[in-house]
């Protein structure tokens, strides 16, 4: 994979540190604004990136074959369609879009050219989210679902103060919902699919949710997901069965610790991984283009679509304009 990257922010760093776990991936071009440039250079020369461009045609025509999108939420839709439209494979982080339909019509670029579009989002690869996935007949009938993702942004006492920032800003789609939510309802969908219903109560600041309760009803089962960017507690899931509970001692996004509760029992089902958080979602990306295998892309887009079909709904339901 001759990889591209788009954007500067911490998520890249983030992103950057791993890579040198996933030698299959080669950093060939970095792409950021023109205020961004030095910034660029730097990450340039600390981790051998093959190339930086501040003007997205140029950074299009170079030898990259694949372009990971890694800017805030607004600017998704068009970076990944113009990376698609150049011919290149798209790796777009979460969440994909603002609005369904955009997603719907990346779809259709990508299906047309017969190119890898999918989303970043680490909890759908990690190892102990296929052990949930294995443990899920031994609870039984699944009664009640709990996420709480809860995490006081560090751009909350600026918003507090009446400075707005992309990640509390509606246009740039910020807010709870968008961001910290998200790994909620990837987690639930991922294993249930989609709800018959859907209800989202938040916290409204400013037209920006800083916190919010979602419900899912999935009519023999319900499903809570709790975000917040404006309080903290510590974050967990749970699922109830008939016969048993599944605990995640830690945020969907990361699923660290992981346990099995029957009524008299107490098991670990968890792994522990030595790994950085992005590496099992990267190297299925690296494989999943390199063997250009479109089904399973075609299958995890399905998925990022019924999650932008939860979120469009939330965010209809709340009064929340995103974008």
């Amino acid at each position: 994979m001759k990889l591209g990257i788009i954007g500067t922010g911490m998520i890249v760093n983030e992103f950057l540190k791993m890579t040198t776990e996933l030698p299959e991936i080669q950093l060939s071009a970095i792409l950021s604004t023109e205020r961004s440039v030095p910034k660029a250079e730097k990450l340039q020369e600390e981790y051998k990136i093959g190339a930086t461009f501040s003007k997205a045609e140029d950074f299009l025509k170079s030898e990259i074959d694949t372009v990971y999108v890694a800017v805030p939420n607004h600017l998704h839709y068009d970076f990944a369609k113009q990376a698609l439209l150049a011919g290149k494979h798209v790796i777009c982080e979460k969440p994909f879009t603002l609005k369904y339909r955009e997603l719907a019509e990346l779809k259709e670029i990508a299906e047309e050219k017969q190119l890898i579009l999918i989303e970043a989002v680490t909890n759908q690869y990690l190892p102990n989210y296929q052990k949930i996935k294995e443990a899920l007949p031994e609870i039984g009938q699944v009664r009640l679902i709990e996420c709480n993702y809860s995490q006081y942004s560090s751009r909350y006492d600026a918003f507090r103060k009446g400075e707005i920032l992309p990640a509390f800003n509606p246009k740039f789609g910020g807010g709870a919902l968008m961001d910290i939510n998200i790994y909620n309802i990837h987690f639930v969908l991922g294993l249930f699919g989609l709800p018959k219903g859907v209800e989202y109560y938040g916290n409204i600041q400013k037209g920006v949710d800083t916190s919010g309760i979602l419900m899912l009803d999935y009519g023999s089962f319900k499903a809570v997901c709790i975000g917040a960017k404006d309080s903290f507690t510590e974050s967990h899931a749970t699922i109830q069965g008939e016969d048993g509970t599944i605990i995640v001692k830690s945020p969907s996004s990361t699923i660290i610790e992981t346990v099995l509760q029957h009524k008299d029992s107490e098991q670990s089902i968890s792994e522990k991984s030595t790994h950085h958080r992005m590496y099992d979602e990267f190297k299925k990306f690296e494989a999943v283009i390199r063997e250009k295998d479109r089904a399973f892309a075609a299958e995890r887009l399905d998925h990022s679509l019924a999650v932008m079909k939860v979120v469009e709904e939330a965010s209809t339901k709340a009064g929340l304009e995103l974008g």
